[in-house]
């Protein structure tokens, strides 16, 4: 009898000692639709604005917040300390957790812890318990991008990976210039605490979504989408439905039905093994790099805003849509650029590009086809950023500023999506895992940027904080094209010392 053997992976079925006539065609990469998957991406997209709408939502509001509470403005901030620090920490638990268990029900305990730090920071006024709620909140939504970048993993391959995470990133690239207006208006009409309520019913929202129609989609359980996952991690359509496994089905490369939590191995700390590999460690600091400045620029932003044009927290508040908009339009074009020159690169290379086969990147100058797009990016960002910080010092009038904050903002944007897709491309089957790993990279160097770009503001200007982001992007410029330059045989290197790890247990003996 002929055997097939079948590589979840690539989503591919590999004949091994076919008879003639015998072959069948190579099973879809995934079974999900064109539109199956923009609304599993559309729900994604949602959860990802939850982190950054959280942390950055009442900035306009932290002095009311010390009157109310009876504390310092310094207390107020600790809070934000605290949850940018656990942001960073928490996903490695959720990424695994997903990659383990399935994205759906990591998804949906998240949101629980979430939603119950949202309603118990506003149902009691008490420094304390807001303290402890934000952690809480911190805990539950920061997974959300992890699970969202891995979802996307699961069901697009690397040729259209480029359009379909821009999508998801959209969410968390606009929530810290969407939260303060929001903010703004809900303390100024509604009081602070209208700020959390508004929170949990959002997050209750997108609870109740992803329970009703977010299917599961990690590839360790239901393979290429055609093999139903265990009945309590279905949604209830599927439930009352009762799917069976399809024939053609790509079986997962663990077992097919895993069993409760009790038998799920997780392991928070498999997100730091990342930083080991020397590529992706290489990208994983350059876009935090990228990543803080954008925190940098907005943490400092109402302030120099009030000081100098002497605007009021509303009309501040609005100014922050400069940089959503140019988010926005990055997610527009940028994802589409990126897709269209890695097909450039495929054809020169001769590589088939199919939407339901997986690519095989070992001969693909993947590092290239990524970075191409994200160097230029970067370089009008920083031109841009220099020339923001230099015209608003200058008093200038506003329309100056915020124009070339639109074009700072779409440069890091379009920048930081290039180095993700390239990340989530070198680490294929652990996509929960990487993008915890990128999330931890983000917010840890961006809390210590926001840290920095306080005191070099007050004390050299708003200004000189632009030509101090572009002066240490240029310096730590070499790594991302040493990436370019030997990516290629860190990865051939990668690949072989993994094949040597796992003949070494069967006792074969490895080619020297």
């Amino acid at each position: 009898m002929p055997t097939d053997a079948v590589d979840p992976e690539k989503g591919q079925r590999m004949a091994q000692q076919e008879e003639p006539g015998s072959l069948q065609p190579d099973p879809p990469f995934s079974v999900f639709s064109g539109v199956q998957k923009i609304f599993i991406v559309f729900i994604a997209a949602l959860t990802t604005l939850i982190p950054p709408l959280t942390a950055s939502i009442y900035y306009p509001v932290i002095t009311e917040l010390a009157r109310d509470l009876h504390v310092s403005v310094t207390d107020i901030n600790l809070t934000i300390t605290t949850y940018l620090i656990i942001q960073g920490i928490a996903p490695s638990l959720v990424g695994n957790l997903s990659d383990e268990a399935g994205r759906r029900p990591a998804l949906l305990i998240a949101l629980i812890i979430y939603i119950a730090g949202c309603v118990g920071a506003a149902v009691k006024a008490n420094y304390a318990l807001l303290f402890v709620m934000r952690s809480l909140q911190s805990a539950g939504g920061s997974g959300t991008i992890a699970l969202s970048l891995a979802t996307v993993s699961d069901i697009v391959t690397s040729a259209e990976r480029g359009r379909y995470t821009s999508y998801v990133q959209m969410g968390w690239m606009l929530g810290p210039s969407l939260a303060p207006v929001l903010g703004g208006l809900l303390s100024q009409y509604l009081g602070w605490r209208s700020i959390f309520w508004f929170l949990t019913i959002y997050a209750s929202v997108v609870w109740v979504t992803s329970f009703a129609f977010l299917p599961e989609t990690s590839r360790d359980i239901v393979g290429n989408g055609s093999i139903p996952p265990q009945r309590w991690n279905m949604t209830p359509v599927a439930y009352l439905q009762r799917p069976t496994k399809r024939e053609d089905a790509v079986v997962p490369s663990k077992s097919e039905a895993k069993t409760p939590f009790t038998t799920v191995s997780i392991n928070p700390l498999n997100s730091l093994k990342l930083f080991g590999d020397k590529e992706t460690c290489v990208l994983l600091l350059y876009s935090g790099l990228i990543y803080a400045s954008s925190y940098m620029v907005l943490s400092t932003m109402s302030d120099q805003l009030e000081e100098i044009y002497g605007l009021e927290t509303i009309p501040v508040s609005l100014c922050y849509l400069a940089s959503g908009f140019g988010a926005v339009t990055s997610v527009l074009l940028t994802g589409r650029i990126l897709d269209w020159n890695f097909r450039r690169h495929a054809r020169l290379v001769g590589m088939e590009i199919s939407k339901q086969k997986q690519q095989d990147l070992s001969r693909f100058p993947i590092e290239v086809a990524r970075l191409q797009i994200s160097i230029p990016a970067l370089m009008l960002a920083g031109v841009s950023l220099i020339a923001y910080g230099w015209t608003m010092q200058s008093r200038t009038y506003l329309a100056a500023p915020l124009i070339f904050l639109f074009l700072q903002s779409f440069g890091s944007t379009s920048s930081f999506s290039g180095f993700n897709n390239l990340i989530m491309d070198l680490n294929r089957k652990k996509p929960g895992t990487a993008s915890a790993a990128m999330n931890l990279a983000r917010c840890w160097m961006g809390a210590g940027g926001t840290a920095f770009a306080t005191p070099l503001v007050k004390n050299g200007g708003i200004g000189w904080l632009g030509v101090t982001i572009a002066g240490i992007w240029c310096v730590f410029s070499p790594l991302a094209f040493l990436v370019i330059k030997s990516g290629a045989r860190w990865r051939e290197e990668k690949r072989l010392r993994e094949v040597s790890e796992t003949k070494a247990p069967s006792g074969e003996m490895t080619a020297t």
